[in-house]
């Protein structure tokens, strides 16, 4: 695998250091990753998102939604007493229990999911702080302030 030097970018940069994790994750992540179950991730709206994963046969009482710091976590573990009773002649719907972790950005937190169809769908939500949104900046100088539009900039 071909290595990235980041140093280039972090040279004007302050307070990337969670990117630079991001990137030496990426490096180890090995080709036998867990493809089960399959989902997607959409943009719903300027700041909104959403995970869907494919869960068919699975309840809502299988399913469990984690969100820990920028850490989101889907599992889901099917109870076997019904299986006992039946017997498959074929067998190709996956109900294997399985754990799948998503890395969200920061200011991004789970806002509600849902059950539909078999599709689980968790809403996310980017709500950037009032510190962070662009503001005026107030010039002092020997002629009194002068105000700058930072949206301009």
């Amino acid at each position: 695998m071909k290595m990235f030097d980041a140093t280039p970018l972090f040279r004007s940069s302050v307070g990337f250091d969670r990117v630079m994790d991001l990137f030496e994750s990426v490096n180890r992540l090995d080709q036998s990753a867990p493809t089960y179950p399959p989902y997607n991730i959409e943009k719903t709206g300027e700041y909104e998102y959403r995970i869907s994963l494919a869960v068919a046969g699975f309840s809502e009482s299988d399913l469990e939604i984690e969100a820990r710091e920028n850490t989101l976590l889907v599992a889901g573990r099917q109870g076997k007493e019904d299986d006992k009773a039946r017997q498959f002649l074929h067998r190709g719907i996956a109900a294997r229990a399985f754990e799948r972790t998503f890395r969200l950005a920061d200011h991004v937190r789970a806002v509600g999911a849902s059950l539909e169809n078999g599709l689980l769908h968790v809403d996310l939500v980017r709500d950037i702080p009032e510190a962070m949104k662009p503001r005026r900046i107030p010039i002092g100088g020997a002629a009194g302030p002068k105000v700058i539009d930072a949206d301009a900039a």
